[in-house]
């Protein structure tokens, strides 16, 4: 009992150091439902996602009032987020911020385990696929085997295509110009709270532009997600959802001469929302959009709504956003 409650603790402070949320921001909500913006929901981490989270993921869960805590990365570092994580009244987005390649360093496209991290390296460098996967004619795309990974079943697949738009059965280096991942994620996991987290996401990537000779990327795409989670504190038993997603739409991004870009147009839209609710007592919501536009300047838009309350920002390549 004293080694949970040093844990949670610890935890709890975790949350305050680096959570997403500001609970002087406007629009901020109840602190119960605030830190749920904090972190992905579990397992989110093994999609591909604009959330610069994903090396800091919630392993051990979320949980509202006396057991929230910001978890630890499933072989990550604990407490860590990408640039232009922190509060709304910092300029701060949610969920470890906005990832790398969509912020300017060129790095951090977010696939998850096994992946390797970069726009321009790892899967989209011609690496293969984690697992045993082979071509299937059917759908023209290179399947996987699920991978259990910490309870949760991944599920991996990818098709790759040249310049013409004719399937290819593999990556190559010479002649592959666009390539689409898939990636689903479901499973059930005890954690180490004792709450339990049923979990289902998915994303579909695409990058065009990967040929040798191109000047610049062009990334579409969608991802969502969501956990399910029952437990119990000292308020009582309770069942919380959690929801998370993205959508990228024609983002730019010119190969970097010397390793850093910023997207020059495009638009990409982040949302999320929890819902809390204890045994008899009504639902208490929370939900938080972020729309992010490049339009080929130095700095992009972003527009953040929590709970109907919007802030106007600009954002600079690996900075905070500066809101209005």
């Amino acid at each position: 009992m004293m080694r949970r409650a040093i844990s949670l603790a610890a935890a709890a402070l975790a949350v305050t150091l680096v959570g997403c949320m500001d609970p002087g921001a406007p629009g901020a909500g109840s602190g119960a439902l605030s830190t749920a913006f904090a972190s992905l929901p579990l397992g989110f981490q093994y999609v591909p996602s604009t959330f610069a989270g994903g090396a800091a993921a919630d392993s051990n869960g979320w949980a509202p009032g006396d057991q929230q805590a910001f978890g630890r990365g499933e072989g990550g570092r604990e407490g860590s987020g990408g640039p232009g994580h922190g509060g709304p009244g910092a300029g701060g987005m949610m969920c470890g911020g906005l990832g790398g390649a969509f912020h300017g360093n060129g790095l951090g496209f977010g696939f998850g385990l096994g992946f390797d991290r970069g726009l321009f390296g790892g899967v989209f460098a011609g690496k293969t696929l984690p697992g045993t996967c082979a071509y299937d004619a059917g759908s023209q795309r290179v399947v996987c085997d699920p991978i259990t990974h910490n309870g949760l079943s991944i599920a991996r697949s990818a098709a790759y295509t040249n310049a013409n738009g004719s399937t290819q059965t593999a990556f190559d280096s010479l002649t592959t110009n666009t390539i689409n991942i898939r990636v689903g994620v479901n499973g059930t996991k005890v954690r180490r709270d004792d709450d339990t987290s049923v979990v289902q996401h998915q994303s579909d990537r695409t990058v065009t532009g990967l040929a040798p000779g191109s000047t610049q990327r062009t990334v579409n795409g969608t991802s969502r997600g969501t956990e399910n989670i029952t437990g119990s504190n000292t308020t009582g038993s309770f069942t919380a959802v959690r929801t998370i997603g993205d959508t990228i739409t024609g983002v730019v991004i010119p190969v970097p001469a010397g390793g850093m870009a910023f997207p020059t147009a495009g638009t990409v839209i982040r949302s999320a929302t929890v819902t809390l609710t204890y045994a008899g007592q009504e639902p208490t919501t929370s939900t938080r959009r972020e729309v992010i536009t490049y339009n080929g300047t130095s700095a992009a838009t972003v527009t953040i709504t929590k709970d109907g309350v919007t802030q106007t920002c600009t954002l600079a390549p690996r900075s905070r956003p500066v809101c209005q």
